[in-house]
């Protein structure tokens, strides 16, 4: 049975798994407003990605005989001023869950749960991939600059995203 700190802390990081979700659809949203589809792919994509973590921790929750109780996700921005912006909170954005997951094991840590911090190694895994990811598309970005033939090459390369 998964005990009352882990399942509250977890069902907060359900919500700003979905939270995630919602921000990256967002964006896709305003790449797909700004004629760059491959971008806007890529967003979706990664939505998601976030919205399958979320299920992920759903699915932990009741497998421990827990309880889920789903909270209100916050309205994201939906208005960027550039790629590069978006990006940019992209890579801010994955540093703030990286920081929630780690709180997260700390306290998986304190109570000695240790299904959960066995689950959160895979999230602690997927977190270094998610700032990497968005760390070298941002350098890209920042290389390149926002106009010009490379904007469509950098747009089709994520567009190409499984």
């Amino acid at each position: 049975m998964i005990g009352k700190a882990i399942q509250n802390a977890i069902n907060e990081q359900i919500k700003n798994e979905l939270y995630s979700s919602y921000l990256y659809l967002a964006m896709a949203g305003h790449c797909t407003e700004a004629n760059l589809p491959g971008c806007a792919h890529w967003l979706r994509a990664q939505s998601a990605e976030e919205n399958t973590h979320g299920m992920k921790l759903y699915e932990y929750i009741h497998s421990q005989g827990g309880h889920v109780e789903l909270q209100a996700i916050e309205k994201p921005p939906v208005k960027y001023r550039s790629l590069t912006d978006i990006f940019t909170h992209v890579l801010e954005h994955e540093k703030k869950v990286t920081a929630m997951i780690t709180k997260l094991y700390e306290l998986a840590l304190k109570e000695k749960d240790y299904p959960t911090q066995i689950l959160l190694h895979w999230f602690i895994k997927e977190q270094v991939e998610e700032e990497q990811n968005a760390t070298e598309i941002l350098a890209k970005l920042e290389f390149i600059g926002e106009q010009g033939p490379a904007v469509i090459m950098l747009d089709r390369e994520l567009g190409a995203r499984k």
